[in-house]
């Protein structure tokens, strides 16, 4: 057995087993059996993925031959072994979280169904990766579909969590059947099920076919990713999820959408469709829009961060349209950089994202709600936790050295190189793709300083917040262990970026590594890798310090340009970080001896006569919010459901009573009408019925008549 083949078997295995023996041991045991053969499987992925990706080893195995359609197949090539590495280290994470958060369900829910569910989930999210063939892929997928509706469920007793499960099944079953036609299509074509068939057959398809591969797949797959305008599910199943299936949803299934997306119309088929571009950059500068707006506004924290995870997977989107943009005009190297850009920030959600709802799930289970109007204080109760959360709640909002700021700095960067594109119109586009993204930026802080500060500062706004105690070291040690990933894939970009590039060569071009992370600590006036006056000019400047004692290219991220203007951007992480602990040790000591001969006093809170702060004194998340929603009022669109007022006379008020309710975005503009027009049309077929013969008669004449006169035009 290979060296890959031998890890993915054992990872198969371990699932399979660990959810067949869940059935035979004790609830209570249930939440430790899946933690430890999640926990195996996991390492397993992490074990054949990193062999393809960074050992070089190959992968592929025929299973058996169907007559007249081919030979079915699975294969583990680097880019669906980068996908593989993510959603191990998330599903890693989730599984040792598991093992004292799902205690919290024993006597409530089905333990033993849970952990079946969630290992044969991982199993089949696996098979979608490394299947080679249509008829493996679309039945893992439809698997993976399946069970991620029923882990969804799983809380099926509370209020909404089985229409936000149905709303996901269907809704994920529509863009499946997109695919499915699509899929079988080229398959028919091709003469066989195999992916290099297809890729072999797909050269001669004409623009009318491509675009409609295209159109089909962006809308099926797009489901799945949670892009706009097929996005309603995912802020309604997030919320109902355990916190260790949502972390699951939002770092690894949400990319299996974006991955059904590039392995179609970015490997099978060649690029070459402009337009396709121009169509997922404006979505996914809309979907990065909509998403932190409403992200913004919400109380309930997880619903929140999967209205955050809309957002990020459209600024996924917008880098990949940009790097198909850009390669269809002829720059290649500013395609790399664009797809680059665009993978790293995938990776950086898939890492945060999985932390911030881990997190999540810790105030939850401890403080009892998710509600941050209730919440507060938490930092003095669970430190450990608000630790780890404020390193998500900075790394997703783009702060500096943290890897969410990398990923979007790149993105934002690479939009501002559409100087060099010859249409008016694609640099009018990327103009207002940069400048949505700027405001998404902007908004993530909101958002975030909202979510840190009304969730874990100030006072207790509820007796069980006020309670909480820090979680158990199970569910502490993954959300270290994805704060930690947050810090160095911010702080080594110059290590991460040449290797992402390596490992994705299907997609990415190979000549953008050296214009994005110039090699200075290898380069010399000798060898000629760098122009001797641009590697003069970054020398002086101390773009080699360290290159005796660190390994690999430098530790400067630029993008360089022509002779005249050698860089057009350039940031580095690495030193921005020592900056940093430098400014902050000197501000220490001078602030220290400035205070050392003053003496300081401590005395009670005072709030206007008051003794102690109260808290419904102190601000709210919804306070906080309210002048995004007031700025933002044409997007939301309120609907007022209550509007009372109790009074003593006309001039002596007691209370006012108003409540609002949001009608989602999307709903009122897509499938309100669409479902507004199906009812017409029912109702208008509703009315034929009315009981009469003639009608009826009248009726089967005029289709005859209408099949007649269309069989003698054709």
């Amino acid at each position: 057995m290979s060296a890959v083949g031998l890890p993915l078997s054992l990872l198969f295995a371990l699932c399979g087993a660990g959810s067949a023996l869940g059935w035979f041991v004790s609830e209570r045991r249930n939440p430790g059996l899946l933690a430890w053969f999640g926990s195996l499987a996991a390492l397993a992925a992490l074990w054949a993925s990193s062999v393809v990706l960074f050992a070089g080893g190959t992968f592929q195995q025929t299973l058996w031959t169907i007559r007249s359609l081919g030979t079915l197949t699975i294969s583990l090539d680097r880019l669906s072994a980068w996908f593989l590495l993510l959603g191990a280290v998330v599903v890693l994470a989730s599984s040792v979280f598991s093992a004292s958060y799902l205690k919290r369900y024993l006597g409530h829910y089905n333990l033993r169904a849970f952990s079946a569910g969630y290992l044969l989930l991982f199993a089949s999210i696996t098979w979608i990766l490394i299947a080679d063939d249509v008829l493996g892929f679309l039945l893992a997928w439809e698997a993976m579909s399946i069970l991620s509706y029923l882990l969804v469920n799983f809380e099926h007793q509370r209020e909404g969590t089985r229409e936000a499960g149905y709303l996901m099944l269907a809704m994920g079953e529509a863009g499946f059947v997109a695919v499915e036609v699509i899929l079988l299509f080229l398959a028919v074509r091709a003469g066989t099920l195999e992916f290099s068939s297809l890729k072999a057959g797909a050269v001669g398809l004409g623009v009318g076919m491509r675009w409609a591969v295209f159109l089909l797949t962006f809308f099926g797959f797009g489901v799945k990713a949670g892009l706009v305008p097929v996005n309603s599910w995912l802020p309604r199943a997030h919320p109902a999820a355990p916190a260790n299936v949502s972390a699951i949803l939002s770092g690894v299934i949400l990319n299996l959408g974006l991955y059904g997306i590039i392995r179609i119309n970015l490997d099978l088929l060649p690029v070459s469709l402009s337009g396709a571009g121009i169509i997922l950059m404006v979505i996914g500068a809309i979907s990065a829009l909509v998403g932190i707006l409403y992200a913004t506004t919400e109380t309930d924290l997880k619903a929140l961060l999967a209205h955050s995870s809309i957002e990020n997977i459209g600024i996924v989107g917008i880098g990949l349209g940009a790097g198909i943009i850009f390669s269809t005009h002829g720059k290649p190297v500013l395609g790399g950089m664009a797809f680059v850009a665009a993978f790293y920030h995938m990776m950086n959600h898939s890492i945060y994202k999985g932390l911030l709802f881990l997190g999540a799930g810790v105030v939850d289970d401890r403080a009892g709600t998710r509600n941050l109007d209730k919440l507060g204080g938490l930092i003095h109760r669970m430190p450990y936790t608000a630790v780890a959360f404020l390193v998500g709640a900075l790394a997703i909002s783009a702060i500096p050295p943290l890897n969410g700021f990398t990923s979007e700095w790149l993105t934002l960067q690479v939009l501002l190189r559409s100087a060099e594109l010859p249409s008016t119109t694609l640099r009018l586009v990327f103009a207002l793709c940069g400048a949505g993204l700027a405001l998404t930026a902007a908004l993530a802080v909101t958002c975030f300083v909202k979510a840190f500060a009304m969730g874990f500062l100030g006072v207790s706004r509820s007796d069980r917040a006020a309670e909480a105690i820090e979680a158990r070291r199970s569910a502490l040690a993954p959300m270290a262990l994805l704060a930690l990933l947050c810090v160095l894939l911010g702080v080594a970009p110059t290590y991460v970026i040449p290797a992402m590039n390596r490992e994705l060569r299907p997609i990415i071009n190979s000549q953008a590594v050296d214009g994005l992370v110039p090699p200075f600590f290898r380069a010399t006036s000798a060898n000629g890798q760098l122009p001797p006056s641009f590697l003069e000019d970054f020398h002086n400047l101390g773009a080699q310090t360290g290159s005796r004692l660190l390994p690999g290219r430098g530790l400067v991220v630029l993008a360089r340009g022509s002779q005249k203007n050698p860089v057009i951007f350039a940031m580095s992480p690495s030193y921005s970080i020592v900056a940093f602990a430098l400014f902050l040790a000197v501000t220490w000591v001078v602030a220290n001896r400035a205070t050392r001969k003053r003496r300081v006093t401590r005395n009670e809170l005072w709030a206007g006569g008051i003794p102690r702060l109260l808290p419904e004194m102190s601000y709210t998340a919804t306070g906080f919010s309210n002048p995004v929603r007031v700025v933002f009022e044409a997007v939301f669109r309120p609907h007022l459901i209550e509007d009372t007022r109790e009074t003593v006379s006309v001039h002596f008020r007691t209370a006012i009573h108003r409540r609002r309710e949001n009608i989602y975005l999307v709903d009122r503009l897509f499938f309100h009408p669409v479902g507004d027009a199906v009812v017409w049309f029912a109702k208008l077929l509703a009315g034929m019925h009315h009981g009469r013969l003639q009608a009826y008669v009248a009726y089967t004449f005029g289709f005859l008549v209408l099949i007649l006169l269309l069989f003698r035009l054709s």
